[in-house]
């Protein structure tokens, strides 16, 4: 990433990067991944926004929720653990929370609002440019300098950060844990995506991206998706934040 791209730091020492416009191609292209990734598609991203260097840490929930819900909190170095095992629900009472505590805290000029990705967004940052596997190729053997997996994780999750960043800065995108999207669960890309998340009436299934400590290197493509219910709750699934300016009225 152009190191001199706009980027804040908030009060937790989270950084958090400007992601400018552009197309990208969703899904899989490279035809090794699942039907649900099917058909890709070019995506517009219309609208700029700054995304979270690292997932939410324990720490930072704690102080905005008053208490943690997370199974890893051993050891002098939890609180720089992503938090875990919390529930789509509960998120938006922490979205909810964060933006009343700094709703009026301008950054860069703007006054913004805190949320999560949608799932186009999260893969336009996943990918960071590139069109394969993950963004440093087809091949997962260099995995290990990315992200945590089953293959290296240990059993546990790993404080944010230790692993190397994508092209864009980005940390931890390929797996530790996976990711709540805004985005309400179909099986396919037959309706195409927009930036805005998709989503439907009557259904409680949500996205989630990037896979986790627990999950084979393949879940941790850039194109790979699941899904969970909003009421589940999993030591495998955390979040990552988006702080969008607003327009003024």
């Amino acid at each position: 990433m152009d190191q001199s791209r706009p980027m804040f730091t908030d009060r937790w020492g989270g950084s958090f990067h400007l992601i400018e416009p552009g197309e990208f191609v969703m899904g899989d292209s490279v035809g090794s991944g699942a039907r649900h990734e099917h058909p890709p598609h070019s995506l517009t991203i219309e609208s700029p926004f700054f995304f979270g260097e690292r997932l939410v840490t324990q720490a930072q929930w704690l102080d905005v929720m008053g208490e943690n819900p997370s199974k890893f909190q051993e050891g002098w170095s939890a609180g720089l653990r992503p938090v875990e095992s919390i529930c789509f629900d509960e998120v938006m009472v922490f979205l909810e929370q964060l933006n009343q505590l700094e709703g009026d805290q301008e950054r860069l000029g703007f006054i913004g609002k805190w949320r999560i990705p949608s799932e186009s967004e999260w893969e336009y940052v996943a990918r960071c440019g590139t069109k394969g596997r993950w963004w440093f190729g087809n091949s997962d053997t260099e995995l290990d300098d990315y992200g945590w997996h089953a293959g290296n994780a240990g059993s546990s999750t790993r404080e944010v950060g230790l692993k190397k960043p994508n092209s864009w800065g980005i940390h931890d995108m390929n797996g530790l844990v996976a990711e709540w999207c805004m985005d309400h669960w179909v099986r396919n890309y037959d309706i195409r995506r927009k930036q805005k998340p998709f989503t439907i009436e009557g259904t409680t299934r949500r996205v989630i991206r990037g896979g986790s400590w627990f999950t084979e290197s393949d879940s941790t493509r850039s194109s790979a998706r699941s899904s969970a219910d909003e009421s589940k709750s999993s030591d495998g699934i955390g979040l990552r934040l988006i702080w969008e300016p607003q327009t003024p009225s």
